[in-house]
């Protein structure tokens, strides 16, 4: 169990970013879309491989990682937070490592699902 002061929300400014849906398609992600639209009353906006609601809510236009979909955290130093998250067992998988024009990594999933969701780390 993580003590409250080993905890990633306060050393790293964690905090959910986003849900992620998977869609079967892209009629669907804009049906889902536009339902959490009108749920939690937030713009929707289509990207090319997915529709937002606000910020808080992203359908796939197809299946994307995870069983049931995905779960992005911000955190404010990414490196750090993915080298405290592996000394305790969760590691990251290299190969989803996504860069910003700075070249720092703005986004990386991790090697394993969580009660059925893939879990990303990102700055955004």
């Amino acid at each position: 169990m993580t003590q409250a002061n080993e905890s990633p929300q306060e050393l790293f400014g964690m905090r959910v970013a986003h849900v992620g849906i998977n869609a079967k398609n892209p009629e669907e992600a804009a049906q889902i879309a536009n339902d959490f639209s009108v749920l939690m009353g937030l713009p929707a906006y289509d990207t090319p491989i997915s529709v937002f609601s606000g910020t808080v809510v992203e359908t796939m236009k197809e299946n994307g990682r995870g069983t049931h979909g995905h779960i992005g955290f911000h955190v404010d130093d990414l490196e750090a937070a993915v080298a405290w998250l592996a000394e305790r067992g969760l590691a990251i998988d290299e190969s989803s490592r996504k860069l910003a024009a700075d070249g720092s990594t703005r986004l990386v999933y991790f090697d394993r699902e969580i009660g059925g969701f893939a879990i990303h780390l990102t700055t955004d």
